[in-house]
């Protein structure tokens, strides 16, 4: 998204960067719904003078130096220092070069285009990995300045990219009708892309001239500065109070503890960081309102400029997936919004209370039973559970524990949330923000199926083919933590812990298909006011957000002048209808 976001100008990156430069794929249900470990570290000196973990304790995030080389993940696999990355930053920008002298030739014949079309992928799997390599460093630590500064040279690369290949479709678009198809009757090597030049025909109403799309490619970098703004913001700027745990011990809120606390069985816990992570939004809430304001103003730019009739359906095109669809899923939730009220009366009657709120939500509602799942455990639990998907998937998929495919924990800075992102050249890498309970388990399970994926996909087809579209990519992800479930419920016997994990089901139910329900339709009100000429201030976004919440959640819960700013905390809503 930017870096590490579904970025769509127009056509998007997609087809310009074969799926590889900035998707970045994140199980939506979970993505502030990780914790992380509630630790104070103590520290050695090891024989090589660089401090260790070695004991965890209650208190601050830790520094990022102070977690285990085996809990990070293995990014000099990809880059052994700077000094490789910065030599194949300047091959990029040389084999940009070159490709410009294929500008005007497409039409020559079926070899030329093919010549084109193999350079055009031989830039995007290198300027990929540059790409990824940097924003990989920069996510962990986004305080650090030598890595923000790497990460945004590398969105300025992908944007030179982007702006160097943009000749090729608008250029196909000029030949006669039948050429292309000819082309590819000619010539066998370019099979692979068939789907690629199909896709560049149906592009064709809303492709411009090769001038224009080398102007829209040049926008890019603008179009990322509402989200980068953001990023920063939220991960490298924001700290949060001290609030007081279950023990009455003060300790340090963040983003990867918010939803532990939430979880929390003492109300009053849950009711401190509930005011705590919004009180401290509410501080910069006018900043944040700008930014999502500009991001939606890009939008409606880039749909306008491509002849969209709106900033969702240029969206939606790229995936060929008709805005109907969408719909659909708003009016089909609505339609159907009673279990979940059901669900709020449910938890209102086992937890005890007279009036359930929002610092309620994630209360668990079986208090007898609490599954702790340490990483390694996590691991062997997972691993275990996707045995019905044959002996060599569990092989390769174990390769992400031994190959360092995973940045486990939470460290000062680093990025929240958790996603499964990579390039055609490196490993699928996933960061998590690991909190030893059943819920960080289970997106452990859902972002390995991402990598999964990813690397099935790179490793059995040329890159022009590799990518999957948006809408298949929460397939593979979310069949994990289905089978993660049918082997927890299966080999659990104790009554208590076994609706503990039923719990955990019906929460993930509620977070990914209601609540991602309802960013769809705030994202889709906030759009088309903005497109009608009403303007969106921080009031609007937030009534907007109090108003659904309400008609989410149902009578029974008590929606409350804070939540309303909780879309100013969501990264979504940067991502161009990624719901």
């Amino acid at each position: 998204m930017g870096a590490k976001r579904i970025k769509r100008l127009g056509k998007g990156a997609f087809s310009l960067l074969s799926g590889q430069y900035i998707i970045f794929i994140v199980y939506l249900g979970r993505f502030f719904l990780l914790g992380s470990r509630i630790l104070k570290v103590r520290k050695v000196r090891n024989k090589a003078g660089g401090n260790i973990v070695t004991e965890v304790k209650k208190g601050g995030v830790p520094a990022r130096q102070e977690i285990q080389q085996k809990y990070k993940w293995d990014l000099e696999s990809v880059y052994a220092d700077d000094a490789g990355w910065e030599k194949d930053f300047a091959k990029v920008k040389e084999l940009s070069e070159k490709i410009k002298g294929y500008s005007g030739r497409l039409g020559e014949g079926a070899k030329t285009l093919l010549e084109c079309l193999k350079l055009r992928d031989e830039i995007m799997v290198l300027g990929a990995q540059v790409i990824v390599f940097a924003n990989l460093r920069r996510d962990e630590d986004t305080a650090h300045s030598k890595h923000q500064g790497m990460a945004d040279r590398a969105g300025s690369l992908g944007v030179e990219l982007q702006t160097a290949v943009s000749f090729i479709e608008p250029e196909l678009l000029s030949l006669e009708d039948g050429r292309v198809s000819g082309f590819l009757s000619e010539e066998p090597g370019l099979d692979e892309y068939r789907q690629f030049l199909n896709n560049v025909l149906r592009r064709k109403p809303h492709t411009l001239s090769p001038r224009e799309e080398q102007l829209l490619a040049m926008a890019g970098e603008m179009d990322d500065a509402p989200y980068n703004i953001f990023s920063m913001l939220n991960n490298a700027d924001m700290r949060f109070p001290e609030i007081s745990d279950e023990s009455g011990e003060k300790v340090e809120l963040s983003h990867g503890r918010f939803i532990k606390y939430m979880q929390s069985q003492d109300r009053q816990v849950r009711r401190e960081a509930y005011e705590a992570m919004y009180t401290t939004y509410g501080k910069v809430i006018n900043t944040l309102a700008t930014s999502l304001n500009s991001k939606i103003k890009g939008g409606m730019f880039f749909a306008r400029a491509r002849n969209f009739a709106s900033s969702r359906e240029a969206a939606l095109f790229e995936d060929n997936i008709p805005v109907s669809v969408y719909d659909n899923v708003i009016d089909t939730i609505n339609a159907n919004l009673e279990p979940l009220h059901r669900y709020v009366s449910l938890k209102k009657r086992v937890l005890g209370l007279e009036q359930i709120s929002m610092h309620d939500i994630y209360a668990p509602l079986v208090t007898e039973a609490k599954l702790e799942v340490p990483f390694e455990t996590g691991k062997d639990m997972v691993l275990t559970a996707l045995a019905p998907l044959g002996p060599e998937y569990v092989r390769d998929a174990s390769k992400a524990f031994t190959q360092g495919w995973i940045d486990v924990y939470e460290n000062k800075g680093k990025r929240s949330g958790a996603y499964s992102w990579g390039s055609y050249s490196t490993k699928p890498f996933m960061l998590l923000n690991y909190d030893d309970t059943l819920n960080s388990a289970s997106t452990l399970a859902h972002e390995l199926g991402h990598s999964m994926h990813s690397y099935y996909s790179r490793s059995t087809l040329p890159p022009s083919m590799s990518e999957y579209p948006i809408f298949l990519a929460e397939v593979a992800s979310t069949l994990n933590e289905a089978l993660l479930n049918d082997h927890l419920l299966k080999v659990t016997t104790d009554k208590q812990k076994r609706l503990y994990i039923i719990n955990e089901y019906l929460e993930t139910i509620r977070g990914t298909v209601y609540r991602q329900t309802l960013f769809a339709e705030f994202e889709k009100e906030i759009y088309a006011r903005s497109e009608a000429g009403k303007p969106m201030t921080n009031e609007d976004f937030s009534a907007l957000w109090l108003e659904l919440n309400k008609k989410y959640y149902g009578p029974e819960m008590e929606v409350d002048d804070l939540i309303g700013m909780e879309w100013a905390r969501i990264p979504h809503f940067y991502y161009n209808f990624y719901v």
